[in-house]
Formats: structure tokens, C-alpha cells, sequence
């Protein structure tokens, strides 16, 4: 684990909340020179602190109304290995996200689809398909925060 100052903590929330701003922009709302808070930023990113940047887009203004949570649990564990699953599942464009996890299910999917409708498609032909899928539940995302994470 790496120290982390005030001022890169300062960094990284600024970064969090709008990773597109240059370093002179960051430097002058944090008051360090544009030098210094690129060396900090680079060193960020080589210690792996940062670990990359992300579009995020707006899933409703490209057509997608609809996200849900899936938890999936395999029937046959023996017979098909989590790698085929985890391969056959991320081939599929809507499975936005796929957490293998801990406790009543095997993975976590985060599923997008145009509208309700839409989505029982994506389920009964695409993903209640896939090889070893046994118990799935549905939670329906009726809104979201997100929050940058722990900075310390």
C-alpha cells in the first residue's frame, strides 16, 4: 500500500469527480504548480493507485431504460467450469458487468435493456441459455448514486 498525502487525496477526489481536467486546471484550484501535480498524478498512475480512466455514459439517452441486477447461481459446478460461463456470459452485449461473489449466488450481472420487455428477451434467450445457469433472480436498478469509493 502506498502513503497518500492530503494533497493527493485532494487529487484523487478532484480526478474522481472529473478525470478529463488537465494538470494545470487541477494545479491551480489545488494551488500547486501544473509540474508538480502531473509528477504526483504519474506517480499515482505507476503505482497503480490510479488504475485507469472510464467513459461513463448515459445509458438512458442511448436507448436503455432499463438496468437490473442479476444474481445467477450455477446447477452444475462440476460439469462447467466458471471460466466457460464467465466467457459465454461477457460475449453477450447487454451483460454490462460480471462479479463472480460470495454467498447465495455464484455471480453478480449487471444487465441493460431498452425496456422490460426487452430485457425478458436478453434473459430467456441469451442468458438463461448459457451453459450451467440454474437459479437467477432479477432486481430492478430504480436509481443510483455513485460515490468515488474511499479515498482515506
Amino acid at each position: 500500500m502506498i502513503e497518500l498525502d492530503s494533497v493527493d487525496r485532494r487529487i484523487l477526489r478532484a480526478l474522481s469527480e472529473d478525470a478529463t481536467q488537465s494538470a494545470s486546471a487541477l494545479g491551480r484550484t489545488l494551488g500547486l504548480s501544473q509540474p508538480a501535480t502531473w509528477r504526483r498524478i504519474k506517480r499515482l498512475r505507476e503505482t497503480g493507485v490510479i488504475a485507469g480512466q472510464r467513459l461513463d455514459l448515459d445509458r438512458e439517452r442511448l436507448g436503455f431504460g432499463v438496468a437490473v441486477f442479476l444474481g445467477v447461481k450455477l446447477a452444475t459446478k462440476g460439469r462447467v467450469s466458471l471460466e466457460d460461463f464467465e466467457r459465454a456470459v461477457t460475449a453477450i452485449p447487454e451483460v454490462q458487468t460480471v462479479e463472480h461473489i460470495l454467498g447465495l449466488y455464484d455471480y453478480r450481472l449487471r444487465v441493460v435493456a431498452r425496456d422490460i420487455s426487452d430485457f425478458e428477451r436478453v434473459l430467456r434467450r441469451r442468458i438463461m441459455t448459457l451453459p450451467g445457469v440454474g437459479d437467477v433472480e432479477a432486481n430492478v436498478l430504480l436509481s443510483e448514486e455513485r460515490r468515488p469509493g474511499p479515498i482515506g
